[in-house]
Order: C-alpha cells, then structure tokens, then sequence
C-alpha cells in the first residue's frame, strides 16, 4: 500500500535551467487597491489594499467569513470586483478573464481542492497544461520531488485519494502551470498534520529554491507564523494589519482572529 505524503527533496535538487527561468522572481509582485466586492446586495470586500512582495510568503489571516476566499478568487479572475484594481508585474488585471491570468503566470489552489474525482491523478496534473505552449506541456521533476506519493498513484483516480494527498494532487496540479505567484486558499484545511508538515516543507521549498511568490490563506496560526515573510488580516471586508509574523503576538492584532 502506498504511504499517503511524502518528504521533499532536499534544498539543494536541481532546478532545470527552463524551470528555473520560468519561475525567475525578478519584477513578480502583485497590488490589490481600494478594491470592493458586491454578491447582489452584500459586500464582501471593503477598500481592500494588500502589496504582495516578490519571491515572499504573503499569508492572509481571519476568522471565517470576513473576505479571504473573496479576495483570493477576485485576484485570480473567478470574481469581478465592483471598484478598485489588481495589477501583476505591473499590469492591470481588471478585464482579464481568469484563463488570461492563469496564462499571466498566476497559479491557484481553491479552497476544497476541486479536484477532478473520476479522472486520474496523471490526468489531473495534465490539466494544468491548458495556459501551457505545446513544447513545455510535461509535468516539472521537482513536482513528484516535492510529493512523491502522485508518481506512485499516477493510474488512480483522483476520487479514491485520502484528502491529504488530494491537496498534493491540487497543488501539483497548479505547479505544472509553472506559475511565478502561487495562491493557495486554506491547503491545511481538514489535513492530517504529517501532511501539513509536508505541505510546508513545498512551500519553503519553493520561496527558497523556487524564488516563487506565494499568496496563502490560512486559518491555522502556528503554519502561518513559520512561514510568512509578511502577514495581512482581515476582519469584515477589510484588512486591518499588515506586517511581520512577529506582529500576530500583539493582543490588539490577535482580537481579529478570535471568535
């Protein structure tokens, strides 16, 4: 029976010379100004700022249902805001459809995995080829260094993995689009804790080696202090902090993420 999770590869794997220049971190940085959402009368989002550095962890913290999946699906095109502006490596995205972002270099992991169940998880990863030129559609090496579980379950359906190697598959799955800003929306979400540390190890993995950026939204703190380079929280719509990681140790910054 094959072992759910797996170890990443140490820092020191070689990176291939074409992975590595598509990844290259130089100018990547996304903007999010005074931006606003509306779902029919409700507003979900409320003059939302957040400058996301390049080759950094941004982590967004925030009691549920305070805006974070809302941002996140706007910054990836599957919500148009009602006002305000993002811009990635300097480019307006506020008329580009979510498959021109993808194509942009903008990689995203949802919130629930959304995998597909009844194909398997090769045909899975091979999803990720759609924003891809016909000459780069491969799956990267470094892909099954960090989850080497997805190699040994290729032939299996998607739908008969435990959620823990279901997230691997979901984030493999955005990595094969070679992306330069990862987002990924709660990946510890309803995972066991061998798998979390696995999930982190990727993500350190993929800052460091990878120069990635990456944009995370987290709900369980102790995964957000040890990663994040910066740290943004939302509470109703709006962020109300940014800063340091050391930040979350204040008593005022902290009431914003208790019930």
């Amino acid at each position: 029976m094959c072992r759910e999770g797996g170890r990443m590869a140490e820092a020191t794997t070689i990176v291939d010379v074409e992975t590595a220049r598509i990844l290259e971190p130089e100018g990547t940085t996304l903007e999010v100004r005074d931006a606003t959402l509306h779902y029919g009368a409700a507003q979900a989002l409320r003059g939302v700022s957040l400058t996301v550095p390049a080759g950094k962890i941004t982590c967004v913290l925030g009691r549920n249902g305070v805006g974070k999946t809302s941002l996140m699906r706007s910054i990836v095109g599957h919500n148009r805001l009602t006002s305000g502006s993002i811009a990635f490596e300097g480019k307006a995205l506020d008329r580009s459809a979510a498959y021109d972002r993808a194509r942009s270099g903008i990689g995203f992991v949802p919130q629930g995995r959304e995998i597909f169940p009844l194909l398997t998880v090769r045909e899975n990863l091979e999803t990720g080829y759609a924003p891809l030129r016909r000459g780069e559609r491969n799956v990267p090496e470094y892909v099954f260094e960090l989850f080497p579980v997805l190699q040994q379950m290729l032939s299996r359906r998607g739908g008969d993995l435990s959620g823990g190697q279901q997230q691997q598959l979901a984030i493999g799955r955005a990595l094969v689009m070679r992306p330069k800003l990862l987002v990924l929306d709660e990946p510890t979400e309803g995972i066991q804790p061998s798998i979390i540390k696995d999930i982190g190890r990727a993500i350190r993995f993929l800052r460091d080696s990878m120069g990635m950026t990456i944009l995370l939204v987290e709900q369980y703190l102790d995964f957000a202090r040890e990663l994040a380079d910066k740290v943004a929280i939302m509470d109703r719509g709006e962020v109300v902090y940014t800063g340091g990681a050391e930040g979350l140790d204040d008593p005022d910054v902290r009431r914003h993420l208790t019930i």
